[in-house]
């Protein structure tokens, strides 16, 4: 039977699932992502006549496009299956215009690949949505401007091949900025003394007591001098209860995941970076083959900042609530969740396509990581229709003469949702232990004294989890760019993720220090968040995209033609001289990062690598490791190479490092 509909998708895996629903009518195709965009070789936004795109065909994906033409041929009905998102809806919106089709095109959306889910929406196969395709031209032709034009200036000052991005450089400057705080910190150092109590005549009743006040001040310890006078002064003291304070504390459950909580805690539990989570969520969401009913979609779509759910899906959840837990963990009413401004509430939140569908029953046709993921987003969605925890809370005053201690604990009365997902494993609401009973005027008994030297901290550097939540609070960027985001400073050398937190490389800084000081308004954070909302003002109807690019042109073109004028290369001269003409090598950035280059260049091109200045640790070898760049990541090989092919992920002397020999190619 010859198919009558073609349905066109982006990848190939939704194209199986979707057709595996659809049956024999309907042809399910993939395009492969976008078809057409900007052209890569000039600006391609007609600036004189209203910021007008001029777009091309991607040409890897010509022969895709000619494809779909081809496929097009004699179909009653064209459907555009693409992502439920702005990037979907422009994808879909290309393919319409230039598959050359007749026919009437229609947009179908979903936010689920499941049976009744497309069955759905095949039957409200709508038009394109003309302001969410505006939005996302907006945005793109806001990059591209940014871009286009920056990134010449890098290379004059910095060094060609360097580029700049409208989101990304500002994510970049949250991440400089935090370097620059832990640098300048100066710890401080302070003292703490912790009572271990007991009741007496028992030897099971043992508690830690925290000193907090000191004739009534407040206990402030700032060196080990002051520590000891404390210590000496307390043994002659008696410990006794003053004061008993209990209540009950309710815990509620948290929303279930949006895109960026999902990314956060997918690091904080799991620790997957921001990409492998969107990895791992995007295969969920396209279809998982599981026996007989394979391949189907797991998990509603990926890219969301909505806690919306569906009625049908809060049906079904409860009643398994019920069934599993009981009707205590059941509360009267769904629980709704606030929608933060400009959320895009026809979206859902992220959730398992199925309850019925557990974790445990889908282990065999999941690899580990997939399973971790789905475990944690389905028992999070069960989690947050359930009634809260509650815990009774104790705390207690004891006095030893001018000392005052302080001691807490608590007991979980009702598990309430923790039953099903608790987040209280790695944040502060972690319970804390529970005291033995204690009552007011008790005599306790001093086991003995625990004093404990300490600094403050610095602020801590970004974690894929920590940058994920700051770009969200501070409004940069929108769900579908925060794993792009950090994998293109990463890309690009601007950062670095070392034991899973993000140190700006000197490229960066210097990046980031040029982009600050000539375009200010760029890299601030409020005028990004602005651009933000602007975007989605546009995709609501209630702003033009050509007032909003003419709006951020204006005062970027002024700020653009004075840096051209006084942006001049940095010279960085060093007391090498060159082997080959005796003028000064001077340093110069490249794809592999720092190298010397004669400053002669181009009537002399001798370059040579810098060395880390620590000595190869092969016998007999002499050489130098010097930094060194592949598609795995930066790793130090050997001066010598390729007569030596030792390397190394970080330089010997540093503790833990493993060394392995090197494939001959690395350093290529």
């Amino acid at each position: 039977m010859k198919a009558k509909s073609l349905v066109i998708v982006e990848s190939p895996t939704k194209a199986k699932t979707i057709g595996k629903i659809l049956g024999e009518k309907f042809t399910v195709v993939s395009s492969m992502g976008h078809i057409i965009d900007l052209p890569q070789k000039k600006l391609g936004v007609d600036i004189e006549h209203d910021f007008a795109p001029e777009y091309a065909v991607i040409p890897r994906q010509r022969k895709i496009l000619d494809e779909l033409k081809k496929e097009a041929k004699g179909k009653d009905h064209i459907y555009i299956a693409t992502d439920p998102d702005r990037e979907g809806e422009a994808i879909g919106w290309h393919i319409r215009e230039n598959i050359g089709a007749k026919k009437k095109v229609l947009r179908v959306s979903f936010h689920e690949i499941t049976p009744a889910a497309v069955s759905s929406a095949f039957k409200a196969a709508r038009d394109f949505d003309l302001n969410m395709i505006e939005a996302q031209v907006g945005r793109r032709l806001l990059d591209r401007l940014v871009g286009y034009f920056l990134s010449p200036l890098l290379w004059k000052k910095i060094a060609r091949g360097l580029s700049a991005g409208r989101v990304q450089s500002v994510a970049l400057k949250l991440i400089v900025d935090r370097e620059k705080d832990i640098q300048k910190f100066n710890p401080q150092e302070y003292w703490e003394i912790e009572a271990e109590l007991k009741k007496p005549h028992s030897t099971h009743s043992q508690f830690l007591a925290k000193l907090e006040k000191i004739a009534g001040f407040k206990a402030e310890l700032k060196n080990k001098e002051a520590a000891d006078k404390v210590t000496v002064g307390i043994p002659g003291q008696i410990f006794k209860v003053t004061e008993v304070k209990k209540s009950e504390k309710k815990r509620n459950p948290e929303a279930p995941f949006i895109t960026s909580t999902l990314q956060q805690e997918a690091f904080n539990k799991l620790r997957f970076t921001a990409k492998r989570t969107m990895m791992l969520a995007q295969q969920l969401y396209e279809g998982i083959d599981i026996g007989q009913d394979n391949p189907i979609g797991l998990i509603t779509y990926m890219r969301t900042d909505s806690p919306r759910v569906a009625p049908e899906a809060i049906k079904e959840v409860r009643g398994l609530i019920t069934k599993k837990f009981g009707a205590d963990y059941l509360p009267p009413k769904p629980n709704v969740y606030k929608v933060k401004k400009l959320a895009q509430e026809a979206h859902e939140a992220i959730r398992p396509a199925f309850t019925s569908r557990t974790p445990e029953s889908l282990k065999d046709y999941l690899v580990s990581d997939q399973y971790k993921l789905y475990e944690l987003i389905y028992n999070r969605f069960i989690a947050s229709q359930m009634n809260p925890a509650r815990m009774e809370m104790t705390s207690v005053d004891i006095e030893a003469g001018i000392y005052l201690f302080g001691a807490s604990g608590s007991r979980m009365v009702f598990a309430g949702f923790t039953a099903a997902y608790d987040k209280a494993n790695d944040d502060q609401d972690k319970p804390k232990k529970e005291l033995p009973p204690l009552e007011k005027g008790m005599a306790l008994d001093l086991v003995k004294l625990l004093p404990s030297q300490h600094f403050t901290k610095p602020p801590p550097r970004y974690s894929d989890s920590s940058l994920v939540k700051a770009l969200e609070e501070d409004g940069i960027g929108r769900p579908s760019t925060y794993a792009p985001i950090i994998s293109t400073l990463l890309l690009r050398d601007y950062v670095r993720r070392i034991k899973g937190y993000f140190t700006p490389t000197e490229l960066g800084q210097k990046v980031c220090e040029l982009l600050s000081e000539y375009f200010p308004k760029v890299m601030d954070v409020k005028f990004t968040a602005l651009m933000e909302e602007e975007l989605d003002e546009i995709e609501e109807g209630r702003l033009g995209r050509t007032k909003v690019l003419e709006d951020f042109y204006a005062p970027f073109k002024t700020s653009l033609e004075y840096a051209q004028q006084h942006i001049k290369k940095e010279v960085v001269f060093t007391e090498e001289t060159c082997d080959k003409c005796g003028k000064p090598m001077v340093v110069k950035w490249g794809r592999r990062g720092k190298f010397l280059s004669c400053s002669d260049f181009p009537r002399c091109r001798n370059s040579k690598s810098i060395t880390s200045g620590v000595k190869c640790p092969q016998p007999e070898c002499g050489g130098e490791l010097i930094e060194r760049r592949s598609t795995r990541g930066f790793f130090y090989g050997c001066s010598n190479y390729p007569k030596c092919t030792f390397t190394s992920r970080a330089l010997p002397q540093e503790e833990g490092e493993k060394e392995k020999p090197a494939e001959p190619t690395s350093q290529d």
